[in-house]
């Protein structure tokens, strides 16, 4: 990878962005990508770098942001063999058809690059000390808020803040609440307001009742609390309720991941080659009598005009 890219995909990870690394393995000509092109993609669409030309590139984007809305990755494959009748798809591998008169076959890896799941922990209980640590040997970002907590206590941790509502909620993380009755309900109640993926509160479920009877938040809010938190194991000491809140988490995260749609791209057919184009990210257009005409390469718009149609 070129040093460049190399330095966008440390900026995009330091700031925590979502993106997709692209990377050429294989090859036939007289595709225009060689072994080693990559490139990286962003979950807006962004594309830097080379991964192959225009008759790529829009398959590219497409199955990028794909890989970055459901964490998985991608190995695609496009060829003119690939149209129906044509030869069969290796098992993993996305059969898409190259349509540009050129031909060539490119196969890609495509791997998304997602921010590491981030704990929060609301209080220093000994079961807290213990998620935290098994949070980070899972690769996880913790942060800790309470008056009492010592970073001592919490080795590894991004953030312990001696307070009980830190100054900063990342949105979409996961939330323990082991405050034992201290400020339950202010914490709970800026929790809630970060939309957080999921709350697991240290209570049993009379407590609970009791508290959401003062939260003043919709229902539908507390969708994402489990209380008590964890999975029900049995657990009683602080290490195994560590091990039910984890599972939880975990549990809940890979569901999400699952049921995570494609995002919907609007996609237009290019006239001269009938390849799907990204309507967003298109580069390459033309307006004919009001309508508009969109193509995955500059030489496919440049045929369509000498076709005597004027735009």
């Amino acid at each position: 990878m070129r040093p460049e890219l190399l330095a966008l995909a440390a900026s995009l990870a330091a700031r925590e962005a979502r993106f997709a690394v692209v990377t050429v393995v294989r090859r036939e000509p007289p595709s225009s990508a060689r072994v080693g092109d990559a490139a990286l993609v962003t979950e807006s669409g962004d594309y830097h770098g080379w991964a192959g030309g225009g008759c790529t590139r829009e398959t590219v984007v497409r199955e990028a942001q794909a890989a970055i809305a459901d964490g998985e990755p991608r190995f695609i494959s496009l060829s003119p063999a690939h149209f129906p009748g044509g030869e069969a798809a290796r098992p993993g591998m996305l059969a898409l058809p190259m349509t540009c008169d050129s031909g060539g076959t490119v196969e890609i890896y495509v791997e998304p690059v997602l921010p590491a799941p981030r704990l929060v922990l609301f209080g220093a209980t000994p079961a807290a000390h213990c998620l935290s640590r098994i949070a980070q040997a899972m690769g996880w970002r913790v942060e800790v808020a309470h008056p009492d907590a010592e970073a001592a206590d919490f080795p590894g941790a991004q953030r312990v803040e001696k307070a009980f509502v830190p100054h900063h909620l990342p949105e979409g993380a996961y939330v323990l609440v082991a405050t034992m009755g201290d400020d339950d309900i202010e914490v709970l109640r800026a929790v809630l307001a970060s939309r957080p993926a999921y709350v697991g509160v240290i209570a049993s479920r009379k407590r609970f009742a009791e508290l959401r009877t003062h939260l003043g938040v919709p229902d539908a809010a507390l969708a994402v609390v489990a209380a008590p938190a964890g999975l029900d194991i049995g657990a009683r000491t602080p290490e195994e309720i560590a091990v039910s809140v984890m599972a939880q988490m975990i549990e809940r995260r890979r569901k999400k991941s699952a049921s995570s749609e494609t995002p919907k791209i609007e996609k237009a057919i290019d006239p001269i080659c009938g390849m799907a184009v990204n309507v967003a990210t298109a580069r390459h257009k033309a307006e004919v009598q009001g309508v508009a005409y969109y193509f995955c390469c500059a030489g496919c718009r440049t045929r369509f005009l000498e076709k005597g149609v004027s735009a």
